[in-house]
């Protein structure tokens, strides 16, 4: 089988493409035939070097493929089955613990870079019915995140509002899950072209952030001095001022991104004057995937994929990732 190793101390020059014998599914585990992968910030992070990993490495946590051959005590799948990777194979459901946040593919063990795959059963849900493989593998990490800081920790409802910064997949899942829900969606992006994906797409009202700096008064604004509901933070120190701005007293803040930086001054009396509650999102659990997939195929909705790439170009697919001009997810097909 053909797969990626990524040399330490890191680099895109470093990523190597070997092959090597395929494994055979153990007790509990699957072995599956991975034919597509996606891309996302925090494997950025790793193969760039800037997250510290072992030599030799397969970097990647999102896939699907189909399964090929199950251990015993597998009921679960059978050969032939569609599946998805999902993005911590030890939290299950319920809230996160130290012990379910401990293992993760491409950081802490060989990621799915790789034309096979040996993992426990658990590791995998099934894939959305109708999706191709290249879709299925846009939903690990970024579809998992928007579904868990808008529905499990956000309770959108019909008749809310939220607001979505930039073009993110994050940011373009959860316009659609929004949309499903019943819920207006202000999106955000600094470019014109975008803007009007962002209306194609189901954005009911759109934001030039460059145009408008503050932006979350225009927010505000759009929602006739209420404020919004929810808002899908993704830009970090350089956006949290706005979006507390923009939202509603009693209003939702999904925590999510560091796009701008690590660390930011925050206005604390705006958030509990205001009762503004932030939730921290860190992907989800197993059964957040498993329900996510359930409302994707209800409300037939299908991912935005920008560009895809073959398992040996991956260096090229990183360098049209870290340009960040994408709209919607960068894949790879092996």
């Amino acid at each position: 089988m053909k797969l990626i190793r990524l040399r330490a101390p890191g680099g895109l020059e470093r990523l190597e493409l070997v092959e090597e014998d395929p494994p055979r599914p153990g007790r509990g585990d699957v072995l599956v035939r991975i034919r597509a992968c996606s891309l996302n910030m925090r494997d950025d992070f790793a193969v760039q070097g800037k997250t510290p990993l072992a030599d030799g490495r397969v970097p990647l946590s999102d896939s699907a493929g189909e399964v090929v051959a199950v251990g015993d005590d597998v009921d679960a799948f059978k050969p032939g089955d569609s599946v998805v990777s999902t993005f911590y194979p030890f939290w299950l459901g319920g809230d996160m613990t130290p012990s379910t946040r401990r293992d993760v593919p491409g950081e802490s063990f060989d990621g799915l870079a790789s034309e096979y795959v040996r993992m426990p059963a658990q590791a995998f849900t099934r894939a959305p019915r109708g999706y191709t493989h290249m879709e299925a593998a846009t939903l690990t990490c970024t579809g998992v995140t928007a579904w868990r800081g808008l529905v499990v920790r956000g309770n959108v409802k019909p008749g809310d509002t939220v607001l979505v910064l930039g073009t993110g997949s994050v940011s373009l899942f959860a316009l659609q899950f929004a949309k499903a829900a019943g819920a207006r969606v202000i999106a955000t992006s600094s470019g014109e072209e975008k803007l009007e994906r962002l209306t194609r797409l189901g954005a009911d009202a759109t934001i030039n952030y460059k145009a408008v700096p503050d932006w979350g008064r225009r927010a505000r604004d759009l929602t006739d001095g209420r404020g919004v509901d929810h808002v899908i933070e993704v830009g970090g120190p350089a956006t949290l001022s706005q979006s507390i701005t923009a939202c509603r007293t009693g209003g939702h803040i999904a925590l999510i991104g560091v796009l701008t930086g690590f660390a930011a001054e925050v206005s604390i009396p705006a958030l509990f004057s205001n009762q503004i509650r932030v939730s921290g999102i860190s992907i989800g659990s197993r059964t957040d995937q498993q329900d996510m997939i359930r409302a994707i195929e209800i409300n037939s909705l299908k991912p935005v994929i920008d560009r895809r790439f073959p398992l040996r170009d991956i260096a090229a697919a990183f360098t049209h990732y870290g340009a960040q001009k994408h709209f919607g997810k960068v894949c790879l097909e092996l």
